[in-house]
C-alpha cells in the first residue's frame, strides 16, 4: 500500500522538483500540494496523509508552529521538515516540536526519500542526516556552556531586568563581585551586553524563551531509517 503525501511549501519550483522527484516512487503517492498553512490545514483534515513535507518558512508562519499544530491535531502524521535553514539549532527544534524528520533542501534525493518512509512508519522517533554529528556539537557547546549555581542565579536576575546593584543586594554579595560575576557570564555566552546575554542563552536554552515544551520523540540516526514496513492503514490508496 502506497505511502500517501502531501507536499506544503511556498515555493512553486519546490514543488514540482518533489512532485517529479516522488512520481517516480511506486509506494509514494502525492494526494496534495498546499502553499501555504491555511491551505493544508483543511486538506491534512480531509486527505488524511500518511505523511507531510513542511518548509519551515511559509507565507502564512513559521513552519515549525505548524509542525508543532499539526502534530498535537494529528498525532499519528509523519511530518518532514524541509528547509533551506539546516542550522543545528532549527534540527533540534524540529525535534522538539514533534517533526519526524529534518531534511536540508540541498541534501540528495535518497536522503530526502528515506525521511518521508521514516516518517511514514515512525512518526514520533525523530530522525536526521547528520544527527549524530549535531548532538555531539551540542554537547560540547553545553559543556562549554555550564554554569555555576551563581551563574544560573545572575542569569535569571538578568533575565528579570535587575542592573548590577539590584542583583548584588538579592545575592547578598558587592557590587564589584556581582560585576564579576556578569562579566564572566558574557564571557561564556559570548555576549557583550545584557540583551546579547539573553539572546544566546535562549539560543542555548539556558532560559526559557516561552514556548511549549518539547514533544515526547525518539532520536533515531539516519543510517538507521531503512526501508520500513508498511503499518496497518483503513485509508483507500
Amino acid at each position: 500500500m502506497s505511502i500517501r503525501m502531501t507536499i506544503v511549501d511556498g515555493q512553486i519550483l519546490i514543488r514540482y522538483g518533489l512532485r517529479e522527484l516522488l512520481s517516480h516512487q511506486p509506494d509514494i503517492e502525492i494526494v496534495a500540494e498546499c502553499a501555504t498553512a491555511a491551505e493544508a490545514a483543511p486538506v491534512i483534515a480531509t486527505e488524511r496523509p500518511d505523511v507531510i513535507t513542511l518548509d519551515t518558512s511559509l507565507p502564512d508562519g513559521h513552519g515549525l508552529r505548524v509542525a508543532r499544530e499539526f502534530r498535537h491535531r494529528h498525532p499519528g502524521l509523519g511530518i518532514v521538515i524541509l528547509t533551506s535553514q539546516d542550522e543545528d539549532v532549527m534540527l533540534f527544534r524540529a525535534a522538539e516540536v514533534g517533526a519526524s524528520a529534518f531534511v536540508s533542501k540541498n541534501a540528495p534525493a535518497e536522503e530526502v526519500l528515506v525521511a518521508i518512509r521514516h516518517a511514514a512508519v515512525a512518526a514520533t522517533s525523530f530522525t536526521a542526516p547528520g544527527l549524530a554529528a549535531a548532538l555531539t556539537r551540542r554537547r560540547k557547546l553545553q559543556e562549554r556552556l555550564a554554569l555555576s549555581p551563581r551563574e544560573t542565579e545572575v542569569l535569571r536576575l538578568l533575565r528579570d531586568g535587575m542592573s548590577i546593584p539590584a542583583i548584588s543586594v538579592a545575592m547578598c554579595i558587592s557590587q564589584s563581585t556581582a560585576k564579576t560575576y556578569v562579566a564572566r557570564l558574557y564571557k561564556k555566552l559570548g555576549a557583550a551586553n545584557r540583551a546579547q546575554a539573553l539572546m544566546a542563552a535562549v539560543r542555548h536554552s539556558l532560559i526559557g524563551s516561552g514556548e511549549d515544551g518539547p514533544a515526547n520523540v525518539t532520536f533515531i540516526p539516519a543510517h538507521r531509517a531503512g526501508p520500513p514496513t508498511r503499518r496497518p492503514t483503513a485509508l483507500a490508496s
